[in-house]
């Protein structure tokens, strides 16, 4: 049973004053694992304290100086990668498969970080002006439950690589993966307050880093809804803000695809981390004339998809996060049935041979028009929607016909056809023909699942203020 009782507050593991005990359980058996205190208010603002204590050294130390302590941020976290891991399995439910390179991406980021700053230039001259970049001062980092340790030390990464010092609210409901990643990050020996991780909930902790003065950025990640509220409690002190928010994210998959290398594609876009992602290709787009084609093909391809035990290598769909998020997912099948989809696969229930635990059959939908509530809102779970389309001109109306702009995928033959598609679809990032991720390039939606970017020089200059100097 494990018992988490300290947050890291100026360089030391302390007890907090929040008394609250938060319950953690394992959601492929949804039985409780063990306890996490939680912090308070008063904790929040001595984290930022430190932080601002810390700020005016740190901020004046050099690039080499910054590059060093990322690089051993980055081997402290690779050196507890097992361990994270299987802390990802227990907590989080993740696939083993996905767990390992969840808890892979949590070091990657670091090194990714110190190599962007190493090749950024923090002044340039603009005809007779000298610009420099100036960090922005302590930084209010909130991440969420479904990537937990590759969020607190992207975010993490891309503050420190600037000059600024943190806090961090990491998600209650990872507070064993928060708890690794912690021991390693202070073994890589940073002056204390440089950074300061206090797990408590949004409307306490989350609450304090939304409006205290002392807090010059807050980066979020997690639900629009959240999102907008931290916009709001930010504008009395501007403070400057970055939200990577909800995604409902197509999947073009244009007339002259390979359907047989297309369809197994759109499967992982949309089931990837469980259902449990912003990048999810929930929407899948295809041409009215190969629907029963489409159908088919996704009918066998779902039988392939493996839902239960996360430790079995065979799984790639584990269980939701909390029973809360199960009855979500559960509801918005049924919201599907009700308003007339045609279930192609998966349903209601938990699947086949699985008896406990908060599992979700992997869903499609086919016959789904743009604006049943299925695909108009995020799931955040293994439910999918296939919409068709007569024309090129149409699949992009579709495509656009949402409030968010996170991602969206185009699966097609002819890479140029798809190139020039591309350069219409309103998202963030657009995938052709592969999953992949670029850590240099930036990251962020458009509409409402966000503002500004984060990755590569875009998520370093998040974080910096520029100062011209005219002489």
């Amino acid at each position: 049973m494990h018992q988490i009782n300290q947050v890291y507050i100026n360089g030391q593991f302390v007890t907090p004053y929040g008394e609250e005990l938060f319950d953690l359980f394992n959601p492929a058996t949804a039985q409780r694992i063990g306890q996490v205190r939680l912090a308070d208010e008063r904790d929040a603002s001595d984290a930022i304290s430190a932080a601002k204590a810390a700020f005016p050294a740190f901020s004046r130390t050099t690039k080499a100086k910054r590059v060093d302590h990322l690089r051993r941020m980055h081997a402290a976290i690779e050196s507890i990668e097992a361990e994270l891991t299987a802390a990802i399995i227990e907590e989080y439910g993740a696939p083993v498969s996905r767990a390992s390179w969840m808890a892979k991406h949590a070091a990657s980021v670091l090194g990714d970080a110190a190599a962007v700053l190493e090749n950024y230039d923090f002044t340039r001259q603009i005809g007779i002006a000298r610009v420099t970049m100036q960090p922005l001062g302590v930084a209010g980092l909130i991440t969420p439950w479904n990537s937990n340790a590759g969020f607190i030390c992207g975010k993490l990464a891309a503050a420190l690589a600037a000059g600024c010092t943190a806090v961090i609210k990491p998600s209650e409901m990872s507070a064993i993966q928060t708890s690794i990643v912690t021991r390693a990050l202070h073994e890589a020996g940073l002056p204390p307050g440089v950074f300061n991780i206090v797990t408590g909930r949004g409307e306490t902790v989350g609450a304090v880093l939304s409006t205290h003065p002392d807090i010059a950025k807050v980066s979020f990640t997690g639900s629009t809804s959240v999102g907008k509220q931290i916009l709001r409690a930010g504008a009395e002190t501007l403070k400057r803000i970055t939200l990577e928010l909800g995604g409902k994210s197509p999947v073009l998959i244009l007339d002259d695809a390979d359907l047989k290398h297309a369809i197994p594609m759109a499967l992982q876009a949309g089931f990837m981390n469980s259902g449990q992602a912003c990048i999810a290709g929930t929407r899948i787009l295809v041409p009215d004339h190969r629907l029963a084609e489409v159908e088919a093909l996704l009918v066998e391809e779902v039988a392939k998809v493996h839902a239960g035990d996360p430790n079995d290598p065979n799984t790639s769909v584990g269980p939701m996060v909390s029973l809360k998020q199960w009855q979500r997912v559960q509801r918005y099948i049924q919201v599907g049935m009700e308003e007339g989809a045609h279930l192609l696969a998966g349903g209601p229930g938990l699947p086949e041979g699985v008896n406990a635990g908060w599992f979700v059959r992997p869903t499609v939908f086919s016959r789904v028009t743009n604006q049943m509530t299925i695909a108009r809102e995020e799931i955040f779970g293994p439910v999918l929607s296939i919409i068709t389309y007569t024309s090129e001109a149409e699949a992009l109306a579709i495509a656009n016909d949402t409030p968010y702009g996170l991602q969206a995928y185009i699966l097609s033959s002819n890479p140029q056809r798809a190139h020039v598609l591309a350069a219409q679809v309103d998202a963030g990032r657009v995938l052709i023909n592969t999953l992949a991720h670029e850590p240099r390039a930036p990251f962020g939606g458009f509409k409402q699942s966000g503002i500004g970017r984060e990755y590569g020089t875009f998520g370093l200059e998040a974080f910096l203020e520029p100062k011209s100097v005219l002489s």
